[in-house]
């Protein structure tokens, strides 16, 4: 028997979604923001993309700066990746607030946040208004990763072993057990 199916209104359902908070700014004057509408663009050259409200403090930040850093988030991190996207960087200081390390970029003038499992630094190549939120597009510079995920045998990244978190429709999950690998549906038996 196959559910039956309403018709609802237009919106953005596509969920999970990653959370991740992003640093932008630089030494002197910097913030965090939590961004939900974000996503991998291209393969090569390595391009991601963030989308971000025009009146958000953090706008400014990253159009005059043209980069920004995405740090990814685990458990540990979810309650300072709430707090950042409901307080405003121009009323208190994030990184000071939530106790996380700014460190200096590599790549970029941002700090990214110390305790994230891993940051990707990236230069903003253009900004597309859309509406409601302005997409930031940006090549990745340089990824930042805690060597603790790294196997030492096979020299493999195993950011599944981050505790990463997801938001889905107002809620925050930690990634769940895994099913299958890519391929598996056709691979020989």
């Amino acid at each position: 028997m196959i559910n039956s199916k309403l018709i609802w209104k237009p919106g953005n359902m596509l969920y999970p979604l990653p959370v991740v908070i992003v640093s932008c700014g630089n030494k002197e004057k910097h913030n965090l923001i939590t961004i939900a509408w974000t996503g991998t663009l291209c393969t090569t050259p390595p391009m991601v993309y963030i989308s971000v409200r025009p009146e958000r403090y953090s706008y400014d930040l990253i159009k005059s700066s043209m980069q920004f850093t995405i740090n990814l988030v685990d458990k540990d991190l979810a309650f300072a990746a709430d707090f950042c996207g409901v307080r405003s960087g121009r009323d208190i200081d994030k990184f000071k607030t939530m106790h996380l390390t700014p460190i200096d970029g590599v790549a970029v003038a941002c700090p990214y946040i110390a305790e994230s499992p891993l940051s990707m630094e990236c230069k903003v190549t253009q900004i597309q208004e859309l509406g409601s939120h302005h997409m930031f597009i940006a090549e990745v510079q340089n990824t930042i990763a805690d060597e603790r995920f790294f196997n030492k045998r096979t020299a493999k990244f195993e950011i599944e072993q981050a505790g990463l978190i997801s938001y889905n429709h107002g809620g925050y999950f930690e990634h769940g057990e895994l099913f299958g690998h890519f391929g598996y549906s056709v691979k020989k038996k």
